[in-house]
């Protein structure tokens, strides 16, 4: 029973990483569907309501999906470089993919909240190309789910060792 649940909480870490990605590209196409005017770098275009709701659904996701990971993983601790050296494989790897998560979430997000800020309702906006923020978070999207899933894993893995 204890690994069906471990099966479940992975597939659903996965669907929501996934539904944010595909959330953040389909932002993409959004946005690209605007009028907009370019000129060399300069770029003058409206904000794209649509773009603005699938990109707040995809970093509301992400977010989610990164909490859930962390709060079910548990906490997979080491506080120094020695501690690490002598862990178990599966602590090291942990401890690695925690880290890539917490990376890969802190860009990912970064790039949806400016795809986020740039199609806000209020803001026409003239200025330098903003272009494929939304999909790079998207991608990044994709990616938090390789590493949350090998998070989840070897943290549960690492909990198991030392029962």
């Amino acid at each position: 029973m204890l690994k069906l649940g471990g099966v479940l909480v992975c597939l659903l870490i996965v669907a929501m990483d996934v539904a944010a990605g595909i959330l953040g590209v389909q932002a993409e196409v959004a946005q690209n569907k605007v009028k907009h005017l370019r000129l060399w770098i300069f770029e003058c275009r409206d904000p794209s309501h649509d773009a603005f709701k699938l990109a707040l659904g995809a970093a509301a996701l992400l977010t989610l999906a990164h909490v859930l990971a962390n709060l079910l993983g548990g906490c997979m601790c080491v506080c120094s470089q020695e501690e690490f050296q002598r862990a178990s494989p599966n602590r090291q790897l942990s401890v690695a993919c925690l880290i890539f998560t917490w990376i890969i979430l802190a860009v990912g997000l970064s790039t949806l909240v400016i795809g986020i800020l740039s199609n806000n309702k209020s803001r026409a906006s003239c200025g330098f190309t903003h272009h494929h923020f939304l999909s790079i978070g998207g991608i990044l999207c994709f990616v938090h789910a390789l590493f949350s899933v090998a998070y989840y894993v070897s943290a549960t893995a690492a909990g198991d060792e030392e029962k």
